[in-house]
């Protein structure tokens, strides 16, 4: 193996492949995680949960913080600009099985935004301070924080909060190479996230555009970043953590699914999401998946127009292997 790219630990837990699924609302909900892990994630962490804890009988959040049968460790992510409230939802999800906490101070959304949480966050230190206290105080589990590069491009403290998250006891951090200002456009930078690697002791992961196992190798080699983090590249193709790690170890690319195992993997994703989320709702959240799948994989969007108007499992699952079939025979008549 590659002796520059090894294990790393976060807290008591090693990370076996220094891949990681990133946390992102309404796509890494629990099947898509326990796939991500099958096909070679080291780590996947759960969407944002809220830290108002009062929102939590909500079916969203029930969804979002149900763990059953997934690979340990578990980590969940939090959002939110109260330090107490944060303190809070840490507790509440240890009790409910997390096994990391990751604080969100990368997503870039509006949403999260307006209300000071996520990236916003960035603009005010002090409180950056007091809520990663505050947080690493209420529980006896290791502490994770994703953050962005800094507020605005003229604004990078991304390596002044890294300092006092390592002082603080976080035990990893994962920078996102874009500003919030930036939001998801313009390139991604990576020299902020060398400097902070090179300016803290705790595993650093690199994240941001990172959709191939050539790429991925190229920003941990100029970062020396323990591991990549991914997160849109994993949508329609959840295969490239191995086919990454398979490049590290091995410089060689992993040969692509083959139609067989493409099909069968989305098979049981359909199946895991149906089972997940009930009838209605799993029919619904399969179209956006199998979407991702289908662009990513064929150029056909009358199969993915079809797919959308399916109301019903079976249907769904009729569709997909019919679809399925035609192209294995093309390819046996090729």
């Amino acid at each position: 193996m590659n002796s520059s790219f090894h294990m790393f630990s976060i807290g008591p837990y090693s990370i076996e492949t220094p891949v990681v699924l990133a946390p992102m609302a309404g796509v890494t909900d629990r099947p898509f995680r326990q796939l991500c892990r099958r096909l070679g994630a080291g780590l996947v962490v759960s969407e944002m949960v809220t830290s108002d804890v009062k929102l939590w009988n909500s079916r969203k959040s029930q969804t979002r913080l149900n763990h059953d049968g997934e690979a340990e460790p578990i980590s969940v992510q939090i959002a939110g600009g109260d330090p107490e409230m944060m303190a809070e939802a840490a507790r509440m999800n240890v009790l409910n099985g997390a096994q990391i906490i990751d604080i969100n101070m990368g997503c870039p959304a509006k949403k999260v935004c307006n209300k000071a949480a996520g990236s916003a966050l960035m603009k005010d230190e002090g409180l950056v301070e007091a809520i990663l206290q505050a947080v690493v105080e209420s529980v006896d589990i290791p502490v994770t924080l994703k953050m962005r590069t800094g507020w605005s491009p003229e604004h990078k403290n991304a390596p002044k909060i890294a300092q006092m998250a390592e002082r603080i006891g976080i035990q990893a951090l994962a920078i996102h190479g874009r500003t919030r200002s930036c939001g998801y456009k313009g390139a991604v930078e990576y020299d902020t996230i060398k400097a902070i690697k090179e300016s803290i002791q705790i595993p650093v992961l690199a994240n941001g555009d990172i959709c191939s196992p050539e790429q991925a190798k190229a920003v941990l080699d100029y970062t020396n970043a323990d591991g990549v983090m991914l997160g849109r590249a994993a949508q329609g193709s959840p295969w490239i953590f191995r086919e990454i790690q398979h490049y590290l170890e091995t410089g060689q690319h992993l040969a692509e699914p083959s139609l067989k195992e493409v099909k069968s993997i989305l098979v049981d994703h359909l199946l895991a999401l149906h089972e997940f989320y009930g009838e209605y709702l799993g029919v619904r959240i399969a179209r956006k998946h199998v979407g991702w799948y289908l662009q990513a994989h064929d150029d056909n969007k009358d199969v993915r127009r079809q797919f959308n108007r399916l109301e019903t499992p079976e249907e769904q699952l009729e569709l997909i292997n019919t679809h399925f079939e035609q192209q294995l025979g093309k390819d046996l008549a090729a």
